[in-house]
């Protein structure tokens, strides 16, 4: 089991940036793949981003590909998401995800965070 908190959300303009972070505890962090989720009021929950256990791949909703960027630092046992160029659009809850395996590509994650939200204002 993965235990997993986030940090770093909050009130930011437009065209802003903001910087979460995931601090994960249990498993050993580089065993497994980690993923940012979000969902926004009345709408499901998507997969913004994800990285690899060995940072060897990662993934990019195309609406947030060029202004977002994950990272994960294994000796920290934390995974980052930098958002940049932030838009009203990207109002949300995000939650940090741990998948059971290396890849994010195999199933689903098995672990969540319990949330941190990102408000953007005009």
């Amino acid at each position: 089991q993965v235990q997993l908190v986030e940090s770093g959300g909050g009130l930011v303009q437009a065209g802003g940036s903001l910087k979460l972070s995931c601090a994960a505890s249990g498993r050993t962090f580089s065993s497994y793949a980690v993923a940012w989720f979000r969902q926004a009021p009345g709408k499901e929950r998507e997969r913004v981003a994800a990285v690899s256990r060995s940072i060897s791949m990662t993934y990019y909703a195309d609406s947030v590909k060029g202004r977002f960027t994950i990272s994960r630092d294994n000796a920290k046992n934390t995974v980052y998401l930098e958002m940049n160029s932030l838009k009203f659009e990207d109002t949300a809850v995000y939650y940090c995800a741990a998948y059971p395996g290396a890849a994010y590509t195999l199933g689903q994650p098995d672990s969540w965070g319990q949330g941190t939200q990102v408000t953007v204002s005009f």
